[in-house]
C-alpha cells in the first residue's frame, strides 16, 4: 500500500509490521513508523498532512486502526475493531471521521478526534473491502463481496440504495476529487464509473447511473484511483501493469509497465503528474502518469540478509 503526502514531498508505504515513510526525492532514509498490526492494507493523509490513517490488523485475530501524529512522527491512538483485519480506510473531506470495511459484514465510522466508533452499518452480505465518503462527508459508498456497491447515510448508518447493477464481486472504489461520482471493480476485470444519485427511484435491474465502464483488464482488479484533477482513472490488480484512463471519455492514456507481478495499490501525487504503484513484487514505482514512463524503482524496505526475517512490501 502507497499513498502520497497532500505536499507532495513524502510517500507512505506499509511494510511488515510498520510504514516507510519515503521522500519522493530519495534525499534520505525512509523514517519508521512501527505498529501493532502484521499488514497493514490502506492508508489515508489527512488535508493538511499532519495525519495518516491507517487500516488493517492480523487475520483472525484483530482488526486495527492507527492514526499517527506526523510532525511528531508517533501514534495518537490505535483503535481495535472485529476479530479480523480492517479494508478500505476512507477519511472525511472535514477530517473528522474515519470509515473501515469489516469482516463481519459492516462498515464502521469512528471519530478521529476520540477514536470512539459513531456509526455502524450493517447492509451488506459480505465482506467489505473499500469505503469512500461524498463530497460533502454526509454518505459513504462501500463496496465487497456481495457485488453491490452501497450509499449509506453516514451519520445515522441507514442504508438508502445500491449504488450499481450487481455484477462480480467488488473489492475497489475510489471518488472524483470534487464530484459525487465514484469507479468501482473487482472480480468481472471491469471499472465501471458510477454516480452517486439518481434522478428517479430505482427499479429491478436498473443500472440508470451508470457514466461509463472502462476496457476490460487482463487480471482482477485490486485497486483504484482518481487523480486529485479529476482528469484520469488508474485501475490496477492482478495483472503485472497499471492502466491510466481518461476519466471523460474512458479513453486509455497510459500503460505503466514494469512489474513482475499483481498490483494491489495505486496513489496520484497531488499535482496529478506522478503515479504510485506497488505490489506483488515487493517493489514501488513511480510513473509519469500522462505517458506511463517509469520514473523511479526502489525497495520500500532494505531485505535482511539470507537467513533471517526479511522486511517488504505488504
Amino acid at each position: 500500500m502507497a499513498r502520497c503526502s497532500p505536499d507532495g514531498k513524502v510517500l507512505a508505504v506499509s511494510g511488515n509490521r510498520e510504514i516507510l515513510l519515503h521522500t519522493l526525492d530519495g534525499s534520505s532514509p525512509p523514517k519508521r513508523l512501527p505498529g501493532l498490526s502484521d499488514g497493514i492494507l490502506s492508508l489515508v493523509f489527512s488535508r493538511d498532512g499532519s495525519l495518516l490513517v491507517a487500516g488493517g490488523g492480523t487475520p483472525a485475530r484483530f482488526g486495527e486502526i492507527q492514526f499517527w501524529d506526523l510532525p511528531a512522527g508517533k501514534l495518537r491512538r490505535s483503535v481495535m475493531l472485529t476479530g479480523d483485519t480492517v479494508f478500505g480506510v476512507s477519511l472525511s473531506p472535514d477530517g473528522t471521521r474515519v470509515a473501515a470495511g469489516c469482516t463481519d459484514n459492516t462498515v464502521r465510522i469512528v471519530d478521529t478526534a476520540t477514536g470512539k466508533e459513531i456509526t455502524k452499518m450493517g447492509a451488506h452480505e459480505n465482506w467489505v473491502l473499500g469505503t469512500v465518503f461524498g463530497v460533502d462527508g454526509k454518505r459513504v459508498v462501500s463496496v465487497g463481496l456481495d457485488r453491490s456497491a452501497k450509499l449509506t447515510d453516514a451519520a445515522t448508518g441507514a442504508f438508502q440504495e445500491n449504488v450499481n447493477l450487481l455484477r462480480g464481486e467488488l473489492a475497489a472504489v475510489a471518488r472524483h476529487p470534487s464530484k459525487d461520482i465514484v469507479v468501482i471493480g473487482g472480480d468481472e476485470r471491469i471499472a465501471y464509473v458510477y454516480l452517486m444519485d439518481r434522478s428517479k427511484n430505482m427499479k429491478i435491474a436498473d443500472d440508470t447511473t451508470l457514466v461509463r465502464k472502462l476496457e476490460r483488464q487482463n487480471g482482477v482488479i485490486a485497486a483504484l484511483a482518481w487523480s486529485p484533477d479529476g482528469r484520469r482513472i488508474a485501475v490496477a490488480g492482478a495483472a503485472p501493469e497499471v492502466n491510466v484512463y481518461d476519466a471523460d471519455t474512458g479513453a486509455k492514456v497510459a500503460a505503466c509497465k514494469g512489474h513482475s507481478a499483481g498490483i494491489y495499490s495505486v496513489a496520484f501525487s497531488p499535482d496529478s503528474g506522478t503515479l504510485a504503484t506497488g505490489g506483488f513484487d515487493g517493489t514501488v514505482r513511480l510513473y509519469d502518469a500522462s505517458t506511463g514512463a517509469l520514473r523511479k524503482a526502489f525497495v520500500p524496505v532494505e531485505l535482511e540478509k539470507p537467513g533471517s526475517e526479511a522486511g517488504g512490501l505488504r
